[in-house]
C-alpha cells in the first residue's frame, strides 16, 4: 500500500477534500508499540474518519468497529421509497477499508467504554485498549415524546429514520395501499437528522404516487412551523406536486400527540387523521453507546472541543457527527464527514505532541423534489470560541425562480455528490 504518511501527499489532500486547516506537516510518530485508535460506528463520521487516521499516519493501529457488516445511507433512502433508487444502490460494505486502506474492521457491539482504564468491551467479549477513542453513535429515538409509540409500534409505522429494513418496509407498505389512500408523514422537532430529510420524502412518495396511484394524497403533520429549504419545496411541490401534498404546521394542529396503530390513526390536539401508511419520524438524541459512555449533556447530545471534537466531558474521547454538538452545522452526512476528517487530523496531530490547527468545515445538502428537480444549500462554517458558525458569503440556497435546466443540473450534481462521497468513505 502507497505510504501516506508523506507531507506532500497529506498537504495536497487537505487543500482538496475539505479538512481546511487541520493539519499542514505532521511528525512520525517514534519507535515503540504504535499508538491505537478505536473508532465507534461505520457511517459517515465513523468510516471517515478510520479511512482518515490512517491515511494520515499509517503507523497508527486503527479499528472500527460496526455492528453491521453493510452499512445502508440516509442520504438517497427516500429515492428508495419513490421507486427511483434501489436498497444495493445505497448500501456498503467495508472490504475496502480493510483490504485498500489497512483499518481493522470488527463487525460487533461496544456495549461499555472504561474512560479510566482507555477501554471499549462489546458484546462478542472482545476487550480492547485505545489511546484515542472516536465515537460517532449516529442517533436514536425518544419514543416516549409520542403516546402509543415505541420501537415496537415501529416495526409497523416505521420511522424509516434509519436506512435498511425500515426503508424496505416503508416502501412495501407504499407498494401494498390502495389507490386513494393518506400517508400521513410526521417529522420531528429539532434538533434531528438531515433537517431536510422529511419533506424530500414527502416528494420522492408523492412521484411514486403522482405515477402509480394518483388518488392518493400526502398529509404533513409537523411538530415545527418552518423547516429547512422551504421556500424551495414548496415552489417544487406547487410545480409538480399541486393537490397532492398537503403540509400542516404545529401552530394550526400540526403537532402529532398519540399514535393508535391498531386503528391506524394519528392524533394531534385537536384532529384525529387515518392513514394508510403513517410514517412518523420521533424526536431524536444521541446514539445509545454516547449515553452508555456518559457523553451526553442534559439534553441528550454531546458536548465538544470545537477545535479537535474531544469530549467536553471526557478526555481522550471525541464525538463526531449527529451526535455531536456543533452549534451551527447541520446533523447530515456530509458534516458528518468533514467533521470528521478535522478530527482525524487533530487526532493525529495530538498523538504527535503536535498542537492541531484551528479548523474550517463545510457542509453540502442536495434534495430531490423529482428525480430531475433538484435543490440545495451549501455553507462554509469557521471556528470560533462560540464554536460554528457560517462564513458570510460563503454557499447558500438554491435560488427560487428557476427553469428546468438549472433544477436539471442541481439533479445531476445531486447524483454526483453520492457517488463520490459513498466512494470517499467506504471505496
Amino acid at each position: 500500500m502507497k505510504d501516506m504518511t508523506h507531507k506532500g501527499t497529506r498537504r495536497q489532500f487537505l487543500k482538496t477534500a475539505g479538512a481546511v486547516g487541520a493539519v499542514s506537516a505532521l511528525p512520525m510518530i517514534g519507535c515503540g508499540a504504535p499508538p491505537k485508535v478505536i473508532v465507534i460506528g461505520g457511517g459517515f463520521g465513523g468510516a471517515t474518519a478510520a479511512k482518515y487516521v490512517k491515511w494520515f499516519d499509517n503507523r497508527i493501529d486503527v479499528s472500527l468497529i460496526e455492528a453491521n457488516k453493510t452499512y445502508a445511507t440516509c442520504p438517497f433512502s427516500n429515492l428508495v421509497l419513490g421507486g427511483v433508487r434501489s436498497m444495493a444502490s445505497i448500501t456498503h460494505d467495508f472490504v475496502a477499508m480493510q483490504e485498500d486502506h489497512g483499518v481493522h474492521v470488527v463487525h460487533d457491539m461496544v456495549v461499555t467504554v472504561d474512560h479510566k482504564k482507555k477501554m471499549v468491551k462489546t458484546k462478542g467479549g472482545k476487550a480492547l485498549p485505545y489511546d484515542r477513542l472516536i465515537v460517532s453513535p449516529g442517533i436514536d429515538f425518544k419514543f416516549e415524546a409520542i403516546e402509543g409509540y415505541d420501537a415496537a409500534v415501529a416495526e409497523t409505522i416505521p420511522h424509516a429514520w434509519k436506512a435498511g429494513p425500515q426503508t424496505a418496509l416503508l416502501r412495501k407498505q407504499l407498494e401494498a395501499m390502495d389507490d386513494g389512500g393518506t400517508v400521513i408523514l410526521a417529522p420531528p422537532p429539532n434538533p434531528f437528522r438531515c433537517p431536510p430529510g422529511p419533506y424530500e420524502r414527502a416528494s420522492m412518495i408523492a412521484h411514486y404516487l403522482k405515477r402509480h396511484k394518483p388518488k392518493s394524497k400526502i398529509l404533513i403533520l409537523d411538530a415545527k412551523d418552518k423547516f429547512s429549504k422551504k421556500g424551495l419545496f414548496t415552489e417544487g411541490w406547487k410545480k409538480h406536486y399541486a393537490g397532492l401534498i398537503e403540509w400542516v404546521p404545529a401552530s394550526k394542529d400540526g403537532r402529532v400527540r398519540r399514535v393508535d396503530a391498531k386503528a391506524g390513526t394519528v392524533h394531534t390536539e385537536f384532529e384525529t387523521h387515518k392513514g394508510a401508511v403513517i410514517n412518523i419520524i420521533p424526536p431524536q438524541t444521541a446514539g445509545k453507546i454516547a449515553h452508555a459512555a456518559s457523553l451526553t449533556n442534559q439534553l441528550g447530545w454531546c458536548p465538544i472541543k470545537f477545535d479537535t471534537f474531544e469530549s467536553t466531558v471526557l478526555d481522550n474521547i471525541h464525538v463526531i457527527g449527529d451526535a455531536s454538538i456543533a452549534t451551527k452545522m447541520p446533523k447530515s452526512g456530509n458534516a458528518a464527514n468533514t467533521q470528521a476528517k478535522v478530527c482525524a487530523a487533530a487526532v493525529v496531530a495530538l498523538l504527535n505532541g503536535e498542537t492541531p490547527s484551528v479548523p474550517t468545515t463545510s457542509n453540502t445538502c442536495y434534495s430531490l423534489i423529482t428525480p430531475n428537480y433538484g435543490i440545495s444549500v451549501t455553507a462554509v462554517y469557521r471556528m470560533s470560541a462560540k464554536g460554528y458558525t457560517p462564513v458570510a458569503g460563503a454557499g447558500g440556497l438554491s435560488p427560487t425562480g428557476e427553469g428546468p435546466k438549472f433544477r436539471e443540473q442541481e439533479a445531476r450534481y445531486a447524483r454526483g455528490w453520492y457517488a463520490n462521497i459513498a466512494k470517499d468513505i467506504w471505496g
